[in-house]
Parts: C-alpha cells; sequence; structure tokens
C-alpha cells in the first residue's frame, strides 16, 4: 500500500513538472513572438533590432514607440495572440503584455 502511494506521489510530480515545463515553454514562446513584433515595427522606423526584451522595458522610453506604433503593435498582437492588449486599460511595459499575453 506504501508503494502505491509514493508512486502516485511520484507520477503526480512528473505531472506538475510537465505543467511548469509547458507553461515555461509557453512564455518564452510569447516573449519570442513580441519581440519578432516589435523589431518589425522598429525596421519600419529605421531603427536598429534589439536582440532581447525585458519585462521591465517600457514601450515608449526603452522600445521608443509612439502612440501610432503602439497601435501597430496592438493589432500584430491580436493576429498572433487574439488578444487585445489595451481592453483593459493602458499597458506601458513590455512584462504587462507578456502577463495578458499568458493569461
Amino acid at each position: 500500500m506504501i508503494m502505491m502511494s509514493s508512486l502516485n506521489s511520484e507520477e503526480d510530480n512528473v505531472g506538475d513538472c510537465k505543467v511548469i515545463i509547458i507553461k515555461y515553454l509557453a512564455k518564452m514562446k510569447a516573449k519570442e513572438s513580441l519581440l519578432e513584433i516589435v523589431n518589425s515595427i522598429r525596421v519600419n522606423k529605421g531603427l536598429e533590432l534589439l536582440s532581447d526584451i525585458k519585462p521591465s522595458d517600457n514601450l515608449r522610453n526603452d522600445i521608443g514607440f509612439t502612440s501610432f506604433d503602439l497601435a501597430e503593435l496592438t493589432v500584430n498582437i491580436e493576429d498572433e495572440f487574439d488578444v487585445d492588449i489595451f481592453a483593459d486599460g493602458l499597458v506601458n511595459t513590455v512584462g504587462e503584455i507578456l502577463e495578458k499575453l499568458n493569461k
């Protein structure tokens, strides 16, 4: 009886690990896709490509987006993820976008 309980506990732990890994991979995919979208907008503006984005990056101050760029960002994110990032109000940072994408 103890062995069976131990086996079930190990299976639960493996299942939990799988869920954590899947969530982590989804977050990484969202971040990579967001970086691609950000860079496509920056290229159109004649700005250099970013190699990385951080959750603390401000869309205006750090990324260099104007209100027109934010509109384009919103449309591109809706096309890619089917999520309206401004549905609940303003978004100012990469982290706030990633939060909405990973809900």
